[in-house]
């Protein structure tokens, strides 16, 4: 049998997500590995999971600090009184009253989170001096990615006038390099160093001697391995949990397994070379351009079209489907998809044995 094959897969209605418990725990060691077992130098993003019973893995693992994307998943960590958890997010007014909320309601955990310019830092400064607080800041550096983050070049100045506001503290610096994504190792650690050292630019500028040097987080899944021996720095991968089709063919020199999947069934059958299966796009990430997903079982299914419960595929010969027939699919990008469920099926030794619920793909869970 298959490795991701389900024996009782007749008590999982379909669409569905499942995870493989055991094959997140290899991926979580496989982490480990990649830096020589320090859990100092780790900060996982839980955007990917978004489930508490795998964040606890993580924990479990001795992995203390964590990085986020909403507020859902940074109370999921304060219900799990992670230590450390940095929203990676820079807040608007609402969310920022939010985040204080959450500071008061999980004193075990500390918070901290992202800014890009000094307007939303002396935000940040008023609205914890009224909750009698010290928020602590990384400024976002935009490396390449161009999405959110200041410019290196001014981000000096930035620094130093936070440095100046009297209820937030500059605890470090922050560069996503998300759009680093070469196959050639050789040219992902380039393009890696390159962007790295425009943060440590602004580091060496502010870093003062006889005080505690600013922290660094950097890399996501694709170049964290390019950062993991930098003193100092902090790795932030997240898809490496549950990995997916997307990076593992763009990163082969990773070495993390498909640890979640998609189940589909086909639900009919529309001429000699089309099916269709109930995987529309209300359950797989639709962002990308078809294919949007592969089947482990059924290589020759092309996905050709979707709409909100559908999915069809082309195949070289129809009359080898019935309606039915399971499909165990890879997602060309976990983590949307995951934020498509309200629950995960957890598959362990080859049978469903629960489910966990996806927690965090609320923008709510109390606060």
């Amino acid at each position: 049998m298959d490795w991701y094959q389900i024996e009782n897969i007749a008590t999982i209605d379909s669409p569905a997500l499942v995870v493989y418990k055991q094959r997140v725990q290899t991926n979580i060691a496989h982490l480990l590995q990649m830096v020589h077992q320090q859990t100092d130098k780790l900060r996982p993003h839980v955007k990917t999971n978004k489930i508490s019973e795998v964040c606890q893995m993580l924990l479990d693992a001795g992995i203390t600090k964590y990085k986020c994307a909403t507020i859902a998943e940074a109370e999921m960590l304060g219900l799990l009184h992670a230590p450390d958890v940095l929203l990676a997010y820079q807040p608007t007014a609402a969310k920022a009253a939010r985040l204080f909320a959450l500071i008061s309601a999980y004193p075990q955990t500390h918070f901290s989170c992202l800014v890009d310019n000094l307007a939303t830092a002396t935000l940040l400064s008023a609205m914890a001096g009224e909750n009698k607080m010290v928020l602590s800041v990384f400024v976002d550096l935009n490396t390449g990615m161009n999405r959110t983050g200041i410019k290196p070049t001014d981000a000096t100045a930035l620094c130093q006038q936070i440095q100046s506001l009297p209820n937030v503290h500059l605890t470090g610096l922050h560069g996503y390099d998300g759009h680093i994504r070469d196959t050639n190792v050789a040219d992902r650690q380039q393009h890696a160093d390159n962007a790295f050292a425009t943060i440590i630019d602004v580091a060496e500028a502010i870093n003062k001697e006889g005080e505690p040097p600013l922290t660094i987080v950097a890399g996501g899944s694709p170049t964290f391995p390019m950062h993991a021996d930098r003193a100092g720095v902090e790795c932030s991968p997240g898809t490496f949990v549950f990995w997916d089709w997307g990076y593992k063919h763009t990163m082969p020199d990773e070495p993390f397994e498909y640890a979640a999947l998609v189940i589909t069934r086909v639900v009919s059958i529309i001429d000699q070379t089309s099916i269709t299966t109930d995987l529309g796009h209300k359950s797989v990430a639709a962002e990308n351009p078809m294919p949007r997903v592969y089947f482990l079982n059924a290589p020759e299914v092309t996905p050709i079209g979707q709409s909100e419960e559908h999915l069809v595929a082309k195949v070289p010969d129809a009359t080898k489907y019935q309606v039915g027939d399971v499909l165990y699919g890879v997602p060309l990008h976990i983590c949307p998809t995951v934020a498509l469920y309200e629950t995960a099926v957890v598959i362990e030794k080859g049978l469903a044995t629960t489910t966990w619920k996806v927690v965090a793909r609320d923008r709510k869970i109390t606060i």
